[in-house]
C-alpha cells in the first residue's frame, strides 16, 4: 500500500468480534442493530457506524447456522472505539436467538481495486436501471471514478435482495465496484453507499 492510501486508512478501522452461538435469522440486519443499541445506547443513529451482517450457513428457510469462525464486523473511526469496545463479552438477543461476542480484533482498512456489497439500498430506486444510475451519481459526488455493476444470480436475473425493517421490506441490489485506485478504495470502505449502513447495507468488502 502506498503512503497516500496508508495515511487515509489510519483514522478508520474494522473491529471483528468472534460470535458464539448456534443460529440467527438470515435477515438479521435490523435486529442486530437494535440489539447492539440496547447494549450501547450511544450507538443509536450514529452516522459513522457501519455494521456488517454475520455470515453463516443458510438453510434456505430463513435461518443461518453460525460457523466456528463467524464474526461481527463493525467499521468506524478510530476515535470512536470507546463507543463499541464495551460490547466485548456481551450477550446479544436477536429475535429468538442469543449470541455472545468475544474480544475483538482491530484491523486497518486495506485497499483493493475490486469491492462488493452484499446489498445496497437507495430510496425510491428499486429497478436496476435507475438504481445503477443513482449509485453511479453517488460515487461521483464523493469523487470516485470506477465501474459498477449488479451481479447476476443463478437464474440469470439481477441480484435483487430485500431486508426487513420492523414491518416493512426494503429492496436493494448486490453491487460490485471495480477499477478503484487505492485512495478511492479506502474512501469507499469508509463512507459506504446508499442507506441503512447500520443494518448491513452499503458496506463494501474485498472481492477475494
Amino acid at each position: 500500500m502506498q503512503a497516500s492510501s496508508l495515511n487515509l486508512s489510519l483514522d478508520y478501522c474494522e473491529l471483528s468480534f468472534p460470535v458464539y452461538g448456534q443460529q440467527l435469522p438470515a435477515d438479521h440486519g435490523y435486529g442486530l442493530y437494535s440489539a447492539l443499541v440496547q447494549k450501547q445506547q450511544t450507538l443509536r443513529e450514529q452516522p459513522w457506524l457501519q455494521i456488517q451482517t454475520i455470515s453463516g450457513i443458510p438453510d434456505h428457510k430463513g435461518i443461518i447456522s453460525l460457523r466456528k469462525n463467524s464474526v461481527l464486523k463493525l467499521r468506524l473511526p478510530l476515535d470512536k472505539l470507546p463507543f463499541v469496545l464495551p460490547l466485548s463479552g456481551q450477550e446479544i438477543i436477536i429475535g429468538l436467538h442469543t449470541i455472545s461476542l468475544g474480544i475483538p480484533r482491530i484491523n486497518a482498512l486495506k485497499a483493493t481495486d475490486h469491492l462488493k456489497a452484499r446489498i445496497v439500498t437507495i430510496k425510491n430506486h428499486e429497478e436496476p436501471e435507475s438504481f445503477l444510475e443513482v449509485a453511479h451519481g453517488q460515487l461521483r459526488d464523493i469523487g470516485i471514478q470506477a465501474d459498477i455493476g449488479i451481479p447476476i444470480d443463478a437464474e440469470g436475473k439481477y441480484d435483487r435482495k430485500t431486508i426487513k425493517i420492523q414491518r416493512y421490506s426494503v429492496i436493494g441490489f448486490g453491487l460490485h465496484i471495480w477499477g478503484l485506485n487505492e485512495q478511492d478504495s479506502i474512501l469507499l470502505q469508509k463512507v459506504g453507499l446508499g442507506g441503512k449502513r447500520r443494518m448491513g447495507c452499503g458496506v463494501f468488502i474485498s472481492v477475494s
